[in-house]
This record gives C-alpha cells, structure tokens and sequence, in this order.
C-alpha cells in the first residue's frame, strides 16, 4: 500500500497541517484506526495537560509489593505483582543480571 502526504485540519486551533506518508504507515503498521486529529503543537500542548493529571495518581493503580529476592534472599519491594514460578530480584540483583546479559 503506498500513502501520500494528507492535509488534515486542527480541532483545537483549526490550522491545516500534513499527515505525512511516514505518519501514515506509522499508523497502518500500528493497525490505528483513526487519523490524527490535532496538529503537533496542540497535541503537545494536550500533553503538557494531561500529563500531570496521569503523574499524580488519579486513575492509576500503582502496585508495590515486598516480596524475598530469588537471587540473595533480601527482603525488598518491587513495583508489580510477581507472577507464581518466576524469579524476582532486588534492585541490586537486577541491575547485576542485567550487566551479565549485556555484556
């Protein structure tokens, strides 16, 4: 499928702006179904918004569970719900295993 450059219109401030090819398949790729709706500075602008609401709490769950490190036995808290049959590690352990891995 090729895509070609689009015209679309703002809702907030009514400015056309490009939804470029790029975009598009962005989209397609991620199966969105609908286009963008506001250009890149209102949707910034929405962001900057929205974004505190999110950070302070209301309508997320966070999750803090103390639980033993499957690697040295400390006792530690980890942000989820550890799942039955899988390890899981201290800050400590974690960032070790990770070195190992990426080395």
């Amino acid at each position: 499928m090729e895509f070609q450059d689009k015209v679309l219109k703002c809702i907030d401030c009514g400015t056309n702006f490009v939804f470029t090819a790029g975009e598009q398949l962005f989209f397609h790729d991620k199966q969105f179904k609908n286009e963008p709706k506001r250009c890149k500075g209102c949707k910034t602008k929405r962001v900057a918004v929205l974004a505190p609401i999110s950070q302070s709490g209301q309508g997320t769950n966070k999750v803090e569970t103390r639980t033993v490190c499957s690697q040295c036995g400390k006792e530690t808290t980890v942000p989820f719900r550890p799942t039955q049959g899988r390890p899981v590690f201290c800050r400590e352990c974690f960032q070790q295993k990770r070195q190992m891995v990426s080395a």
